[in-house]
């Protein structure tokens, strides 16, 4: 067994390549092979959202505090509050993020398929960040 105490691991700031804004990363827990889930904890500060992106294997957030945005590529928009949980399924692009006023904080839960757990796509335009939430 492997204990990680709170604060053992460093915080680490969201690529600029991978997010608009401000974000936070704590990683949680990334176990050796055969393992192939990890997760970590992601802050988006009020404006910031992960590019788009896709999960070879799927992933599962978790909101945890906070109020953020959502979208699938064809879908609109949706609010996600704490205590909410969405599922990716595989290969199905998306982004996420805090809302423009409010941040959030998730836990993002993902496995790897060979070594890969996340694919990166393009930024998410400020278009489609500010669109109309579906009803």
């Amino acid at each position: 067994m492997e204990l990680k105490r709170a604060g053992s691991q460093p915080s680490m700031k969201g690529p600029e390549d991978w997010f608009t804004g401000t974000v936070r990363i704590d990683p949680l827990n990334a176990p050796p092979a055969p393992a192939r889930a990890s997760c970590a904890a992601v802050t988006f500060e009020p404006g910031a959202r992960s590019a788009w992106h896709t999960h070879p294997l799927g992933q599962t957030l978790i909101v945890t505090a906070g109020c953020g945005w959502t979208q699938c590529e064809d879908g609109k928009k949706v609010e996600i509050r704490a205590g909410d949980v969405i599922w990716c399924p595989p290969g199905h692009k998306h982004w996420h993020g805090a809302t423009a006023t409010t941040a959030m904080t998730h836990i993002a839960v993902q496995e790897a398929l060979d070594g890969v757990n996340v694919v990166w796509m393009e930024k998410v335009s400020d278009e489609d960040y500010l669109s109309e939430l579906q009803a």
